[in-house]
């Protein structure tokens, strides 16, 4: 198992706070989260690790270097044209080779023992992924993932708008009482998805998505395991979210 990291985006809505590090290099409580995030891979096993960066690159490769410091070996792509998170798993398909992968983005923090979570349950059938969940978020600011009865992913609907959210009440889908399960941004991959990522065609937002790749796995009959994140899952979006952390909170 090897890990991929996204962080090649600036963080805009973090304002002034990333005009000169890249949103994943803020710190939280002494460290960057990206630190954190590399050290809860780590304590999973896997140790070859492979950064996707983007604005403000050297902060980031600088930090980290090569690894060894943690114990670790990383290695760097830059993704030049902030086109979408769709494309940005290819720049380490190289390194992935025919290992699977974890995949997450470079500002979604949770408690590192998820990770090893999610490598027991990739294990425990023959799936080619596993996409990770947590209950309550606002679904029009992410994916909205749906389950079988093992908990195996049957549909996923990337930020659906409120008409969508109503039609998808009235046949059904959404239920009164039941869990709404939101995307959470980490996975497991087989290099197949690299298969379904090259014939992606931009989204109406002008971006490559990378839910859009994992709903062509779907289609494909492939079987993909839903994990549902247990404690803290923060996407550290805004300076508020931040400043909470530093809190401790």
């Amino acid at each position: 198992m090897k890990a991929v990291i996204l962080a090649a985006g600036k963080g805009t809505r973090m304002r002034e706070l990333t005009n000169e590090v890249p949103k994943p290099m803020l710190q939280v409580q002494g460290k960057p989260i990206l630190e954190h995030i590399l050290e809860g891979v780590l304590a999973a096993g896997i140790r070859d690790v492979f950064i996707v960066t983007g604005f403000r690159a050297e902060a980031i490769e600088n930090y980290f270097g090569d690894g060894s410091k943690w114990g670790a070996r990383i290695a760097f792509g830059r993704q030049l044209v902030q086109d979408g998170t769709g494309k940005a798993p290819e720049l380490a398909k190289a390194f992935i080779g025919s290992s699977s992968f974890l995949l997450t983005y470079g500002d979604i923090l949770v408690k590192p023992n998820t990770y090893q979570r999610m490598i027991h349950r990739f294990n425990e059938g023959h799936f080619s992924g596993v996409i990770t969940v947590t209950p309550g978020q606002d679904v029009t600011k992410g994916g909205l993932d749906f389950f079988d009865e093992e908990f195996c992913l049957k549909r996923l609907v990337e930020k659906p708008s409120p008409e969508q959210l109503e039609q998808l009440r009235r046949d059904g889908w959404l239920k009164p009482g039941e869990p709404v399960w939101y995307n959470a941004g980490i996975y497991i991959f087989r290099p197949s998805l690299f298969e379904f990522t090259a014939k992606l065609q931009k989204s109406p937002r002008n971006e490559y998505e990378l839910t859009d790749a994992v709903s062509a796995l779907l289609t494909a009959r492939h079987r993909i395991a839903g994990l549902k994140i247990e404690g803290r899952w923060v996407d550290v979006r805004d300076p508020e979210v931040l400043a909470e952390l530093e809190k401790g909170s």
